[in-house]
């Protein structure tokens, strides 16, 4: 417990310096070799679980302590603690005992007697101590005040549950490649491994409980993919059909990209601007033993890598907050500014402008996002069809609300959906 908890903090104090939470722990990977994947599992759950609950957490700290603490790595430690302490079985004399002796490995060693004392306090006043932390909005949704203001206006129906589906972890959901089975014989063939599943729609499992890629059968023979079930929604509303001409404009991972190459024999292209990134869609396309053309390039700047031939769709996955999914990467709450918005919007305004005119007469454009912000979505779509007077929305079928706007539930994350049609000639 001793190395992963002493790792989990080190990340937590990485996030609080502004660093993303995956690159926090792609650091301690690198200098940490020799850690057992049991062990980088058990970090990762610390460092996730302790950011998603981070709010409520904050406040039962604020209580136990006499005055501000501001040793960065200390309150990631106790707030760690705390976490293991009330959300997970550890036994409570093994937490105490192996914080006190992080404390001192992290040269504080005037602080063992203040997280011993924390700590102790904490397990005799327990429910006080929660309750209490609970009366606040940012301790009882673990969200930051502006963040949770937003919500109150954006939705005020569903604000509540937004946020509570927003701190839930989130489900592992795999899409079937109708080429190589189908939805009730992958059912089986996980029942075979004891893998609890069920079918979500012709093409979506949700996986009982969480298991890594190794469990899943074919999965690299590229039987499957991990997709959420919201994503998942991509490729399908663009209706393609063999032969056509198709841009995948921001593509990495590739998830979308396969999806539509599963549907249909495409000429594709895939256009990401991170080539790191984009090397990532071609691993995933050869896993699923489909080809496109992959491009580096900015989809803002189409004429540094386009051919002037038009396209038949195009998917504008554009770059954004991914409040959606940020249950899957719950450093991004803690991390997002209220003013980091207008940049997303005039970016994704300015990749909107730039690829509308690689659509063909009669062609189709989708716009989505994995964001919950109005600015981000609804705002944009409606802003774009005033810039583009032959830009026509179409309707997105029963399987989305009429306005595009997926909000996060326990079975899939928070995306956004616009498709336009662009007019003939």
């Amino acid at each position: 417990m001793f190395a992963t908890q002493k790792l989990a903090s080190q990340a937590l104090a990485d996030v609080f310096a502004g660093h993303t939470l995956t690159d926090a722990l792609a650091r301690i990977w690198q200098a940490e070799p020799e850690l057992r994947p049991q062990q980088r599992g058990a970090i990762q759950d610390l460092s996730y679980g302790s950011l998603r609950h981070l709010g409520l957490l904050e406040g039962v700290l604020k209580q136990l302590l006499h005055k501000p603490l501001h040793e960065e790595a200390l309150r990631a430690l106790l707030l760690v603690s705390l976490y293991q302490l009330h959300f997970t079985r550890a036994a409570p004399y093994g937490v105490v005992d192996h914080a006190v002796k992080v404390s001192t490995h992290l040269g504080r060693g005037q602080g063992k007697g203040l997280v011993n004392a924390i700590l102790r306090n904490f397990l005799r006043q327990r429910e006080a101590l929660l309750t209490s932390a609970r009366d606040t909005p940012r301790g009882r949704w673990s969200h930051p005040d502006w963040w949770i203001a937003a919500m109150r206006e954006a939705y005020p129906d569903q604000w509540e549950t937004v946020l509570a589906n927003a701190n839930l972890h989130p489900p592992l959901t795999l899409r079937v490649n109708r080429h190589r089975g189908d939805v009730p014989t992958y059912l089986a063939r996980l029942a075979q491994e004891g893998i609890e599943a069920r079918a979500l729609d012709d093409t979506a499992i949700r996986v009982g409980h969480p298991v890594g890629v190794d469990r899943l059968p074919g999965f690299f023979d590229g039987d499957v993919s991990v997709q959420d079930w919201g994503a998942q929604h991509a490729a399908r509303l663009l209706d393609v059909a063999d032969g056509l001409r198709v841009l995948d404009a921001c593509a990495a991972p590739g998830g979308k990209t396969g999806h539509l190459l599963e549907l249909a024999k495409l000429d594709l292209t895939a256009v990401d601007a991170d080539a790191a990134r984009l090397r990532r869609v071609a691993d995933n396309l050869q896993r699923l033993g489909l080809g496109a053309t992959l491009l580096p390039g900015d989809a803002a700047q189409p004429e540094q890598w386009w051919d002037g031939k038009p396209f038949d769709r195009v998917l504008a996955d554009v770059p954004c907050s991914a409040t959606g999914v940020a249950r899957r990467h719950p450093d991004i709450k803690w991390l997002r500014r209220p003013d980091d918005f207008a940049g997303f919007a005039a970016q994704q305004a300015a990749m909107l402008d730039a690829l509308w005119p690689l659509v063909a007469p009669g062609g189709k454009l989708l716009y989505a996002t994995c964001s919950i912000f109005p600015a981000e979505n609804a705002q944009q779509a409606t802003a774009f069809s005033h810039r583009h007077a032959d830009a026509q929305p179409l309707p997105l079928g029963p399987a989305l609300p009429e306005n595009g706007q997926l909000l996060p539930t326990p079975e899939h994350d928070g995306f956004f959906y616009a498709l336009f049609r662009k007019a003939a000639a």
